[in-house]
């Protein structure tokens, strides 16, 4: 897992929405995001338990260097969010779609 400063997140401004895309493109990515759909803070580790961690790595990864989840670091554990209103107000209507 990350180190708490290597944790960088694109600010809501320079999202992209072909990374976004790319981020949102993968099965077990969009599962994570529907999961966060909520809105509550989920531990990293509950998110999708039945998956290798070095796999779960990845894709947080992908997931925080596209703008789609907030990372935060709190003693040994990570607590993630969807980044919802960042993308609502860059992409308007985008997650409905997905989520949807």
């Amino acid at each position: 897992m990350a180190a708490a400063a290597e944790l960088t997140h694109p600010r809501a401004g320079d999202l992209e929405l072909a990374e976004v895309l790319a981020a949102l493109g993968h099965p077990v990515r969009l599962e994570i995001v529907r999961r966060l759909a909520s809105g509550a803070e989920t531990f990293c580790g509950e998110v999708v338990p039945d998956l290798p961690r070095s796999s779960v790595t990845h894709h947080l990864k992908t997931l925080r260097e596209g703008g789609v989840i907030c990372q935060r670091p709190q003693g040994r554990k990570l607590y993630l969010t969807l980044r919802r209103d960042d993308l609502e107000l860059r992409f308007p209507g985008l997650l409905h779609l997905v989520l949807g």
